[in-house]
């Protein structure tokens, strides 16, 4: 296994309406484990189709050593499955127990193979990941998201693969289940490549391949030397751009003062031709070999003009494109000891069963919190939320709330018209803003000129995500206490940025669920909650 590799060659795909997603792409991975990192729908998904098999590429070829395995983000499981045919052991189980009742035939020992240990591997794979207690014959269909993230995982580990090919494998899963999934991979043996958001998990890598449009390039090391490469490498772009323009700028000058020189020259000769009295003929050689020395020498400064202006080209492709949120929010403001929700014996019963514990739950927020609600899935995390938001009503206990505007942000981003522009969903939330503040706050959102004026719909996650956050925390009134149900999921790193920014930013109290611990320490919480087991207890960090 310490071979396995991944070799790409002169690779192009396009969609059927011929957007092309690469073109003549060529890269190899080494054995060991790599993060895939690009914005979103640059084609990291279509990417690791293409190496597994799934997509056929227009032209090039892909070469994979040894077993493959393949954890696409969307998993293709219908809810009728059960545990054992997920993990593509059922068959094996029903021959091991023939066996094992007696029955000796000849295809019971063929579809056995090798996997006498069957039961024990899979046993011993699934507490690994945290389903010690999954039976094999339970249905798909009546286990959480996280659950079958991981069983997924366990899926494609079973088959011992030497090239494994995970997309957000850490979508949907709790804390708990998170790090079980880091020790995991930390232990693969094999080649690795994975896509992810998570940089807790991007930081155990080796190495770091940022996927372009037609080049992959490697850097070694984990996201955060990743990141300070990067940082360095627009240093010195920048550095270069700057010296590029003033070469060009030189050059120029030079030009215009050497034109100027020229026609000093020349007419300072035409004066002293005529005072000398030349002949005409030899006056006119004279004034011809002038000019054709004043056109070379003009030739010569517009090619350094030409090589300046094309090296500062280069310069600026080299630049990369910085898009982070500069934003103040002053109306977001609260003064500290403000309490902004106060909740005392809370309970909400979900059909038969109660969400919390009796005697239900208790919550105060006061001033400029930031609070971090953490918990295993299921735990009741975005049911206490919708209490917040008055979204439901408890069946018993009481409930305050400050006259401050409360704004929830769920999964969904459902919270804009997706037939309205950015602009028109903005005016709509704070319409007393004259059009020209509400331009200039968008731009600070990034949606500059055309962008302001997209419809919400065709706009991507991250897009939606910063057009959301502008109609939220720019609205009136502004709101005093903001709540991220999973803010990150599924954005790019460079959108989890722009939100870690606007973060910064809001200075009222914020109540946010994440299993993502690197996005909940760049965004400065101060307060931990755990929600688990129907309590909601102080907790000193994400693992406590």
């Amino acid at each position: 296994m310490s071979d396995a590799a991944i070799v790409c060659s002169n690779l192009s795909f396009a969609w059927p309406d011929d957007t092309p997603v690469f073109e003549n792409l060529s890269f190899s991975v080494p054995s060991g484990r790599t993060g895939l990192v690009a914005p979103n729908g640059s084609g990291k998904s279509t990417l690791l189709k293409l190496i597994a098999g799934e997509l056929a590429p227009a032209t090039g070829t892909v070469s994979v050593d040894g077993t493959l395995g393949h954890l696409p983000q969307s998993l293709p499981l219908t809810g009728n499955l059960t545990v054992a045919e997920v993990l593509g052991i059922a068959e094996v189980i029903r021959a091991l127990d023939a066996v094992e009742s007696g029955d000796v035939a000849e295809e019971h020992f063929t579809t056995i193979g090798d996997d006498w240990d069957i039961e024990e591997r899979t046993r011993a794979q699934l507490d690994r990941l945290g389903l010690a207690q999954l039976s094999l014959d339970r249905s798909l269909s009546t286990l959480s998201g996280g659950q079958v993230v991981s069983l997924g995982l366990a899926a494609q580990l079973l088959k011992r693969p030497d090239v494994l090919l995970l997309d957000e494998p850490t979508n949907n899963l709790d804390l708990e289940a998170r790090h079980k999934l880091y020790d995991v991979l930390s232990d693969f043996n094999g080649c690795l490549l994975l896509v992810s958001h998570d940089r807790a998990l991007l930081d155990r890598m080796e190495r770091i391949a940022e996927l372009g449009s037609d080049e992959l390039r490697l850097y070694g090391g984990d996201f955060t030397e990743y990141e300070e490469a990067v940082r360095a490498e627009r240093e010195a772009a920048e550095k270069n751009v700057r010296n590029a323009e003033q070469e060009l700028k030189r050059e120029k000058r030079e030009m215009q003062q050497a034109r100027e020189r020229a026609d000093r020259r020349a007419s300072n000769a035409a004066k002293n031709l005529k005072n000398a009295g030349l002949p005409r003929i030899f006056a006119g050689n004279m004034k011809r070999g002038a000019q054709e020395s004043a056109g070379r020498a003009g030739q010569m400064h517009a090619s350094r003009v030409s090589e300046a202006k094309a090296r500062l080209d280069e310069a600026g492709r080299a630049l990369r494109e910085e898009q982070r949120l500069t934003l103040e929010l002053p109306d977001t403001r609260v003064p500290a000891g403000r309490n902004l929700f106060i909740g005392e014996g809370m309970r909400v019963r979900l059909g038969d069963e109660d969400v919390f514990a009796p005697g239900g739950v208790d919550l105060t927020v006061r001033g400029p919190e930031r609070i971090a609600l953490t918990g295993p899935n299921g735990a009741g995390k975005t049911t206490l939320m919708r209490l917040i938001t008055g979204d439901l009503a408890p069946d018993s206990g009481e409930i305050k709330r400050n006259d401050g505007r409360i704004a929830y942000l769920s999964q969904r981003l459902d919270l804009l018209d997706l037939d309205l522009t950015v602009a028109e969903n903005f005016a709509g939330f704070a319409p007393s803003r004259p059009e020209a503040e509400r331009m200039n706050l968008l731009a600070r959102f990034l949606f500059r000129g055309p962008r302001a004026h997209l419809p919400v719909g065709v706009l991507s996650g991250g897009e939606r995500l910063r057009a959301t956050l502008a109609c939220v925390l720019c609205a009136e009134p502004a709101p005093q206490l903001l709540l991220l149900d999973e803010p990150t999921n599924n954005l790019d790193l460079v959108s989890a940025g722009q939100l870690e920014s606007a973060l910064d930013s809001y200075q009222g109290a914020f109540l946010v669920v994440s299993h993502d611990e690197r996005f909940l320490t760049e965004i400065g919480v101060d307060r931990w909650l755990r929600l688990a087991d129907g309590r909601l207890v102080e907790s000193g960090g994400p693992e406590a």
